[in-house]
């Protein structure tokens, strides 16, 4: 018998540095699992590798009742559904109405100016500004500080007499407002 398989027997025992020796023999090799799960996802995953691997363990050594693997290779599969199912509670969340999963999220890049190349996108962009300026005047504020004067967004936050995080969570809302309203208008 191998490593794995003799921690393994440990865990089922209830033997408690068992988990501890367990994760650095199979990390590597957990993590390329990890990897390659999320390359057949979809781009945009909020896990990367290294976040699913210490989910996955975390189910993995869970209660000693549900710790039972027959071998390495029990172990390998058990590991590889619970990376699965922690990307299909991943996915489900994220789909959630709640969570906006009937939107598609597209970045307005409000760090480059206006481009003149583009004179009805900037008009769109404008008018919908001034709509935003209506319902969150400090978020239209700090988007033509960014957007049309070319700041930072500490430059613009401190203009604005606002942390750096209010700002960026003002901006988030902003480009979200925005976005919708530009497809809304076309």
């Amino acid at each position: 018998m191998n490593d794995v398989t003799l921690i393994l027997l440990a865990l089922e025992r209830g033997e408690p540095r068992a988990t501890s020796e367990l994760l650095p023999l199979v990390y590597e090799e957990l993590r390329g699992m990890a990897a390659g799960q999320l390359a057949r996802e979809k781009p945009g995953q909020t896990l990367d590798a290294t976040a699913l691997v210490h989910e996955a363990f975390l189910r993995l050594a869970g209660p000693v009742d549900a710790r039972k693997w027959e071998s390495r290779r029990h172990f390998f599969g058990a590991a590889a559904e619970a990376m699965r199912r922690i990307l299909v509670d991943n996915a489900r969340r994220k789909a959630r109405l709640k969570r906006g999963g009937e939107h598609t999220r597209v970045d307005l890049d409000l760090n480059e100016p206006a481009r003149e190349d583009a004179p009805e996108e900037l008009l769109m962009v404008d008018e919908a500004l001034d709509r935003l300026a209506k319902e969150d005047p400090q978020s239209a504020e700090l988007v033509k500080l960014r957007y049309f004067a070319g700041l930072s967004v500490e430059e613009a936050a401190e203009l604005a007499g606002l942390s750096r995080t209010s700002a960026y969570e003002h901006l988030a809302y902003a480009r979200t407002w925005l976005h919708r309203e530009c497809l809304r208008d076309g």
